[in-house]
C-alpha cells in the first residue's frame, strides 16, 4: 500500500473544526430564534396592534431586537472572528 493512498484517506476524513462553524451558525440561529419567538408570541409585537403606540414602541421590541442582534452579528463581527481563526489555525 503507498503512502500517498493513506494520506489521501486521512485528508478525505478528517472533519472541519468545529469552531468556524458555530461562529457561522451563530447569527442565523439567533435570528430564527427572534422570528420564532414572533410567532408563537405576535402580541410582543406591537406593529401589528399599534394602538396608540410611538415609533419608539414600534420599533423596540425584544423579538425584533434579537433578530437585529443576530443580523449584526452575522454581518459584522462573525466576519473579523472567522478570520480571527483562519490565521490562528494558519500559525500552527
Amino acid at each position: 500500500m503507498s503512502s500517498q493512498v493513506a494520506t489521501r484517506f486521512e485528508e478525505r476524513t478528517a472533519r472541519p473544526p468545529l469552531r468556524p462553524f458555530v461562529v457561522q451558525a451563530l447569527g442565523p440561529v439567533t435570528v430564527l430564534a427572534g422570528l420564532v419567538w414572533s410567532v408563537f408570541q405576535p402580541y410582543r409585537i406591537t406593529l401589528l396592534h399599534p394602538a396608540g403606540k410611538g415609533v419608539w414602541d414600534l420599533l423596540v421590541e425584544p423579538p425584533l431586537l434579537v433578530v437585529a442582534v443576530g443580523l449584526l452579528f452575522a454581518l459584522l463581527v462573525a466576519p473579523g472572528l472567522l478570520d480571527d481563526l483562519d490565521a490562528d489555525a494558519a500559525a500552527r
